[in-house]
């Protein structure tokens, strides 16, 4: 072994923090700190190979310098065709660098004419996504991706046959990642940060395979960066930094079941950096004869915040070689040269080594073929081939129909392709399509909207957009990979490893697991009963169970199951059963306070940020819905349209019966169980207005006590609509007046309710109410009381019918301090109780029962992550009760981004859960427009998320059966939608993912039949 620290590789004494030596062996590249920017210089590789070279003034040394990174470069890496060049740096970008044609050569700018540029490097991309320091970028095998990982705690895998378009963002690490590495096989990407884990991640769906914590809980973040490495069979992967008795070691992890029983220990100070030599060993053979335990090896070197490099051979039982004290400063990154003979090792101190070994050290590297069986074996599959591009091409397309479908590879869709998806044009690609819009659509459109500035020195600045969580930069398209595999295709048969225990036992990695601990003395009493010439000392057996054994659950982030504990709201307090809601209401509660109360709603009201709806409503609006009333003072005058007060919350307060005590009192005595729930009354007014509707414009004007007829007090009802008018007189006061353009309702003090048609005709007798009344809504021929004694009635005034008869809201009163802040009536007579703790309640008539139908403080609304299934129009058009109760809260995903540090699959599995609840919840408030929003926004997602069993369930839904039979409970219709008209809207949402062709030429198929029919 010679070793050689070339000292005219330096930039300028600055620390470098990558070496990285081009596929071809000629040349190399280092990143690091450079005069007042980040620096970037490709170097000749003559000059250390051969001293002669070296003192030859004629061959230059440094042949390109790029400062274009504006702070200091973390990682330089070559892409494996040697083509470019990707350096990563403080200034949160990626650059992409390619040679130019030659030019002749350039002086360094700002530099003495004696340094020139023999080679011309430029920039090709800038790929801006990450919000911190980039870390470190890796380049899949057969380059189709470029991965880049980030102190933002993100990993980017963008796609590197069309720089800028990203593939998927990776989140899931809750601290800065710090180093990325690809499996050979392609199957995987491995990360390690911060957060005392090691993350694999799967290419086919970019989902979390694994995540390892066991070696890492002793670690602090106390290092630069944490280059891992896989070995070049791919059986295993080797961490930077981790800890074994308090001891800093380089974890091994074995592919098969991710188990890590072993180390490279020896270290004295925590690894930096890892490095798999890129050729698979055999033993050389002596004079011949073969000798026992001589299969295939590896060859790893771990360099350390120590200065020390150490150099493993996997078939020897110690380091083959130990150097101490190589630099001043950790060492930073270690590349190798590909015929596997030499490495390059860089220091924060801002120097290079060069270490030579020679054939009889490391031993004779196979050669493509053996590397190629030895996969074969392994896998079932050579490496050499397996490329995704050309797996996709070989996808092929059964139904020509899909292609309809199939976002256009040249560009511009065809028109009229998606019935829902006329706005998108130019979709560019598979990968770059996200439901139906592609990421530069919308690009452009957030751009539309952005303010930018320039600062003094020239650089941009974009004034900031609350755009929910789908800021410019940040969009990960679903975290799912556009590049579906289909069963048959090539890439399944290589993502199913063909493993068993007893290939892998004989892999090319010959590790086997020990107890010994020490790097010094070899362990003669073997107790693992694995053959001592494979046996290797150093990896020492953890006494930790593999990490399969981990559950899910406990492996999760504890910081975020924590805290999931603490969510305001989720904590209900359950009423002590003997204390009725009368004992808790505040004494000397009296109506004035109660209306003190309304006027100056309290803090906590607010903080609940229950606001009633707003005026004028738009013809689609509920008309049933409340309106907040605009308060004058003095007496207000006959034209202007006073509204009146309903949306105040109603505190439960003792209601003071004005008249006739004994009766009421007897009545609710009756009528009620013993606890008794108060909602507060509205007190009678000499005068009010109450609008139906702004457009037609229809409003009721109310006058109490117009005149006195045989001692009774007579109350006059008024009724404008269009400049018709209408009148009706009433024998007692009249508290509360509500209307829909059907009808028009009234409730009195003495407890009855009049019901009028819209020209004023009395539809039925008076009714006589069990209790005062509370609230008094109209929709359509629906009516809906609320009275004092808390409960609740709908009749259907057309049919005279009861839909809910004296429902009492006890159910879902019975907390402590809950009161009613909204109530309404949907156009289908469904009624929903808005209450002070976020929760939303309708009454499902059919089923008799309380639905939960919203609640502001749901941990499922604040995680589940659909931005990506919604697109600007659908937005528009998710309109109805359910919006109304749900409030803004819904606005997809504000949460997502506070908690990236979910793990994906329970992420995906609130988010699921959630889609599904907002199913329910539309259809029991027989809401059709919500319904088919939410089925357009679910299918998006089960076919993003590859849900198949799901998928098929929907569509058997939505289909029903073919042929007519007596049996068959199918309704066609599905809240006045046909069911086959919708299963037309979401096929082509399930035909733009190749995975589910078969699915969709299947439903196709028969809704052809169908038609024809």
């Amino acid at each position: 072994m010679k070793l050689l620290k070339p000292s005219w590789v330096s930039h300028n004494g600055k620390p470098i923090f990558s070496v990285d030596i081009h596929p071809d062996g000629t040349k190399f590249a280092t990143g690091g700190q450079g005069e007042d920017s980040g620096k970037v210089v490709i170097w000749n590789m003559a000059p250390v190979l051969r001293e002669e070279d070296e003192k030859n003034e004629n061959i230059p040394k440094m042949l390109c310098q790029m400062d274009n990174h504006l702070a200091c470069v973390n990682c330089v890496r070559w892409s494996n065709n040697g083509l470019y060049l990707a350096s990563g740096g403080d200034d949160k970008l990626v650059m992409v660098w390619k040679r130019a044609a030659f030019i002749g050569p350039s002086t360094v700018f700002g530099s003495s004419s004696k340094l020139a540029n023999v080679e011309q490097w430029r920039c090709v991309t800038i790929l801006r996504n990450h919000t911190g320091d980039v870390m470190d970028v890796a380049w899949s095998p057969h380059d189709v991706w470029l991965a880049s990982c980030s102190v933002d705690n993100t990993i980017v895998i963008w796609n590197a046959r069309k720089f800028p378009e990203i593939v998927a963002s990776l989140k899931g690490h809750t601290s800065l990642v710090k180093g990325l590495t690809w499996d050979p096989v392609g199957k995987y990407i491995a990360s390690q940060a911060d957060d005392r884990s090691l993350k694999v991640w799967r290419t086919m769906d970019w989902q979390l395979e694994t995540n390892i914590t066991k070696p890492f809980n002793e670690c602090g973040g106390t290092t630069h960066v944490l280059r891992l490495s896989w070995s070049p069979d791919g059986q295993y992967l080797v961490s930077a930094h981790a800890m074994n008795n308090s001891g800093p070691t380089a974890q091994i992890i074995e592919r098969d079941g991710w188990k890590t029983n072993m180390d490279f220990v020896g270290h004295r100070k925590a690894v930096t950096v890892v490095k798999f030599n890129p050729k698979i060993f055999k033993k050389k053979q002596k004079n011949g004869s073969s000798q026992k335990g001589n299969g295939p090896y590896c060859c790893c070197v771990v360099g350390s915040k120590d200065r020390s490099l150490s150099v493993w051979l996997t078939s020897l039982k110690r380091p083959l070689v130990v150097i101490h004290d190589l630099f001043d400063k950790s060492i930073m990154d270690i590349t190798w040269t590909l015929n596997g003979m030499g490495i390059l090792v860089c220091s924060m101190d801002g120097t290079v080594a060069f270490l030579d070994f020679s054939l009889d050290e490391l031993g004779d590297p196979l050669n493509e073929e053996e590397k190629n069986s030895i996969h074969q074996n392994i896998y079932g599959k050579s490496l050499a081939i397996t490329n995704v591009e050309a797996q996709l091409s070989t996808t092929i397309i059964e139904n020509p129909e899909m292609l309809k479908y199939q976002p256009d590879r040249q560009g511009a869709e065809r028109a009229g392709a998606v019935p829902s998806a006329a706005h998108e044009n130019q979709t560019p690609k598979l990968t770059n399509v996200v439901n139906g819009e592609s990421l530069e659509d919308i690009r452009k459109n957030l751009l539309k909207k952005q303010v930018e500035t320039r600062t003094a020195d020239g650089r941009r600045r974009i004034t900031p957009l609350c755009i929910a969580q789908l800021d410019t930069g940040d969009f990960s398209p679903a975290l799912f990979n556009s590049v579906p595999i289909l069963p048959g295709s090539s890439m399944s048969s290589q993502l199913t490893p063909q493993l068993s225990s007893e290939s892998n036992a004989s892999n090319s990695l010959g590790l086997r697991p020990l107890q010994d601990t020490s790097p010094g003395k070899a362990s003669e009493d073997n107790k693992d009963g694995a053959t001592p010439s494979t046996n290797s000392i150093g990896m020492k057996n953890n006494l930790f169970p593999p990490a399969t054994k981990i559950e899910p659950m406990k492996a999760l982030d504890s910081r975020f199951t924590e805290r999931s504990k603490v969510t305001p709201g989720l904590a209900v307090t359950a009423t002590p059963v003997g204390l009725s809601p009368l004992d808790r209401a505040k004494d000397g509660s009296t109506l004035k306070e109660a209306k003190l109360k309304e006027d100056t709603s309290s803090d906590s009201e607010e903080k609940m940020a229950m606001k009633p709806f707003p005026i004028p409503k738009r013809k689609g609006e509920l008309e049933g819905a409340e309106v907040v009333e605009k308060r004058k003072k003095g007496r207000p005058r006959k034209d202007t349209k006073m509204l009146m007060p309903m949306t105040q919350p109603f505190p439960q307060i003792p209601v003071p019966v004005e008249k006739e005590p004994t009766r009421a009192a007897t009545a609710a005595a009756t009528a009620l169980p013993a606890v008794q729930l108060k909602l507060p009354t509205p007190a009678a007014q000499k005068s009010f207005t109450y609008q139906v509707s702004a457009e037609p414009s229809v409003y009721l004007e109310v006058e109490n006590e117009v005149s006195l007829v045989a001692g009774a007090r007579l109350s006059q009802l008024r009724c404008f609509r269009d400049g018709r008018e209408w009148d009706s007189l009433l024998p007692s006061r009249i508290l509360v007046a509500s209307g829909s353009l059907e009808v028009v309702a009234v409730a009195c003090d003495d407890r009855t309710l009049s019901v009028f048609s819209a020209c004023g005709r009395r539809l039925l007798p008076s009714i006589l109410l069990p209790a005062p009344v509370s609230n008094l809504h109209c929709s359509g021929h629906f009516l809906m009381v609320l009275t004092a004694a808390a409960t609740l009635s709908v009749w259907d005034v057309q049919k005279q019918m009861a839909l809910v008869k004296n429902e009492s809201l006890h159910t879902i009163l019975s907390g402590a301090d809950i009161s009613v802040t909204q109530s309404l009536l949907t156009q289908q007579g469904v009624p929903v109780i808005g209450l002070s703790n976020g929760k939303s309640y309708c009454f499902s008539s059919a089923l008799e029962t309380w639905n939960l139908i919203a609640d502001k403080q749901d941990s499922l609304v604040q995680c589940a992550d659909f931005r990506n299934c919604v697109t600007s129009q659908d937005a528009l058009s998710s309109t109805g009760p359910l919006a109304l109760m749900q409030g803004r809260a819904i606005s997809a995903g504000r949460l997502a981004s506070r908690l990236s540090s979910t793990p994906h699959h329970l992420q995906q599995g609130m988010t699921l859960a959630f889609l599904e609840n907002q199913l329910a919840a539309a259809l029991t408030l027989a809401s059709g427009p919500e319904y088919r929003h939410w089925v357009i926004v679910y299918t998006r997602f089960l076919v993003n998320e590859g849900y198949e069993q799901r998928l098929r369930e929907l569509c058997k839904d939505l289909l029903g059966p073919v042929h007519k039979s007596t049996g068959s409970s199918w309704e066609p219709t599905i809240l006045g939608q046909r069911k086959r008209d919708l299963l037309h809207e979401v096929l082509p949402v399930i035909g733009q993912n190749l995975r589910f062709q078969r699915l969709f030429t299947e439903y196709q198929d028969q809704l052809e039949l169908l038609r024809n029919k």
